[in-house]
């Protein structure tokens, strides 16, 4: 992974924390996909910015304590991966572990699939 890709994951990862729907998909391409870890086994799929842009509205508007907190990103050429622990607030607080791997095109993301233990 380049100096220029770890940052793309970075500046992601933060409007993510931020819950900055605008400043995520700023990073993502107009045809992104996204595959979301719920429900199991296979989650949904969300394919187009202004769908991806719903369901990160909604999913921020339902989870207003949610966080990644990275523990290891690598990959190389257009696909990248990151290692993360989620987590949430309110009365059930919590967190669960997964995977991201993310195909890239140019300097956007252009596929961000998600996976989760349990």
């Amino acid at each position: 992974m380049d100096e220029k890709q770890r940052k793309l994951l970075e500046d992601f990862n933060q409007a993510f924390n931020e819950h900055d729907v605008a400043g995520m998909m700023r990073l993502m391409t107009g045809d992104c996909i996204f595959e979301n870890t719920y429900p199991a086994p296979d989650g949904t799929c969300y394919t187009g910015a202004e769908a991806v842009r719903k369901f990160w509205e909604s999913f921020f508007a339902a989870n207003p304590q949610a966080r990644n907190e990275i523990v290891e990103m690598f990959g190389d050429g257009e696909r990248l991966c990151q290692r993360w622990i989620y987590h949430w607030g309110g009365q059930s607080s919590g967190h669960v572990s997964g995977v991201d791997v993310f195909h890239l095109r140019g300097d956007r993301i252009s596929h961000k699939l998600s996976y989760v233990k349990g």
